[in-house]
């Protein structure tokens, strides 16, 4: 006798390893550590720190 099979289950159950299968997909393509944020983040702030220190004062 043969296995009765949810269809419904089974589409499913499909669906959710191709979700899990495109998150990784996406996390190896767009995903940071935390310390690549940091690093990230400290940058463009200095960045923007001497930026605005080489503006000049207009006098009014």
């Amino acid at each position: 006798m043969s296995k009765v099979t949810n269809l419904n289950q089974f589409r499913k159950q499909q669906a959710r390893v191709k979700k899990r299968e495109q998150g990784s997909v996406n996390a190896e393509k767009f995903g940071r550590s935390k310390a690549e944020k940091a690093l990230q983040e400290s940058r463009a702030t200095k960045e923007r720190r001497d930026l605005d220190g080489h503006q000049r004062e207009h006098d009014e």
